[in-house]
């Protein structure tokens, strides 16, 4: 007899290219079929099935307060009564604005969008403007969202499904995207070097989220301000991920590295559709209408991502950097147990947490970049996947993703997804 979340997704596959709208939802990396959500309760999600999980994948990183935040969805009720959206300027996009300018320390002017890609895409097309050159850097294994120059060597789902590039991106689009190894300061000092004149932009996941969790190694973000700031290019940090996650102001503020250009999205909305791009006044001031760079989006700014996006980020400003230690705290426990039940049965096994977010691997370690990541044991994982998801346990269905923690996660739930761990790594 079918589950109701298996009757689901026949249904779904019907209807949509894999029964899914986002690839990595339709578990081909784990396999098996993917559980349909009914709903979420702070630290939890429960399926058609009844199934309740301990969640760490939080909608992938937005809900830093959990689902279901009673302040997050007050403050969308009240907006909806108000009208769910106007064409016009609104008091909320102000607020917002101020706000991110207030916590993020590269931006002093923001817009906003509808999603991280795009508000990369425009990042970058302003970024081509300003400097009048047409290169971008990425890092391999680098997800900045599925705009036609960034599905190069890519990670997150693309590297899931064993597509280093998309067919459909033209070649000489491609060409524009110079494509290097992530934590390589030598690397980027030779490709600088040799065409540092054609190169507007370098973009960058400061921490890195779509090859799993990955910190930069100390010395590399550093290594690439003073490098693009050499040679008269861009520094964009991607911090759609590690926006309010790793810390208040961002991954640029936990390394004390201050880009030109910050792409934002996930916490910013409240778990609702959100994106957006700022920094320098000079750099901004090329947007339209105050400069020649068009974009535009009927529902930039929408009220309700607005109003769900400053309930989340006040109340973080409310509990400040001791939030982001107890997150730390809590990751680096989880990735303790992960270690400690690995050792026990011989499984080489590594992982990392900063803030909010953390990464297991299948390696013995270390996973600096995409080569490693891509090399650790994608078939044990899946098996490991599914063992938690019996145990009650859900993480992200790739291990070339990050997992997440929110602020409701507490003693019981760590509690519970440690004697998780150490079972299913028993039967792994």
């Amino acid at each position: 007899m079918l589950t109701r979340s298996e009757t689901a997704y026949a249904a779904a596959k019907q209807v949509m290219p894999g029964g899914v709208n986002s690839p990595v939802r339709a578990f081909r990396a784990v396999g098996g079929t993917p559980f349909f959500a009914d709903h979420g309760a702070g630290p939890y999600l429960y399926d058609l099935d009844g199934n309740r999980y301990v969640d760490y994948l939080l909608s992938w990183g937005p809900l830093i307060w959990g689902h279901a935040h009673p302040r997050v969805i007050d403050s969308v009720v009240a907006a909806a009564r108000r009208g769910t959206s106007f064409g016009v300027p609104t008091e909320w996009e102000t607020e917002m604005a101020q706000l991110v300018i207030d916590l993020v320390p590269s931006v002093e002017v923001v817009r906003m969008v509808n999603s991280g890609t795009e508000a990369v895409m425009s990042a970058l097309r302003l970024a081509r403007a300003y400097t009048g050159r047409p290169c971008i850097v990425k890092f391999a294994g680098g997800y900045h969202g599925h705009a036609d120059s960034l599905l190069v060597k890519a990670g997150s789902g693309v590297a899931t499904f064993g597509l280093p590039d998309s067919p459909g991106v033209p070649a000489a689009t491609a060409e524009t995207t110079l494509v290097l190894p992530y934590n390589d300061v030598a690397a980027v000092q030779s490709l600088f070097a040799a065409r540092g004149e054609t190169i507007a932009a370098v973009i960058v996941e400061p921490v890195a989220g779509n090859m799993g969790c990955i910190p930069p190694v100390p010395g590399f973000l550093q290594a690439l301000r003073d490098l693009t700031q050499q040679y008269g290019a861009l520094l964009i940090f991607d911090e759609v991920m590690t926006g309010f996650r790793i810390a208040l102001g961002g991954a640029q503020a936990r390394f004390g590295v201050v880009p030109d250009l910050t792409t934002l999205g996930k916490v910013i909305g409240g778990g609702l559709p959100v994106g957006a791009y700022g920094g320098k006044r000079e750099i901004m001031g090329w947007v339209a209408p105050d400069g020649p760079v068009y974009q535009a989006g009927t529902l930039s700014g929408n009220p309700l991502a607005m109003a769900a996006g400053l309930a989340t980020l006040r109340m973080l400003q409310e509990e400040g950097e001791a939030l982001y230690t107890r997150l730390e705290a809590y990751g680096r426990a989880l990735v303790e147990a992960f270690l400690d039940a690995g050792a026990k049965h011989g499984i080489p096994v590594t992982g990392h947490a900063l803030g909010g977010m953390f990464g297991l691997f299948f390696h013995p370690g270390p996973v600096r970049d995409y080569a490693a990541a891509a090399a650790a044991d994608s078939q044990r994982y899946a098996r490991f996947f599914h063992a938690l998801l019996r145990r009650g346990v859900a993480l992200a269905p790739s291990q070339l993703e990050s997992g997440f923690v929110s602020a409701v996660h507490g003693e019981a739930e760590l509690a519970w997804t440690v004697a998780a761990v150490a079972d299913a790594m028993a039967e792994v």
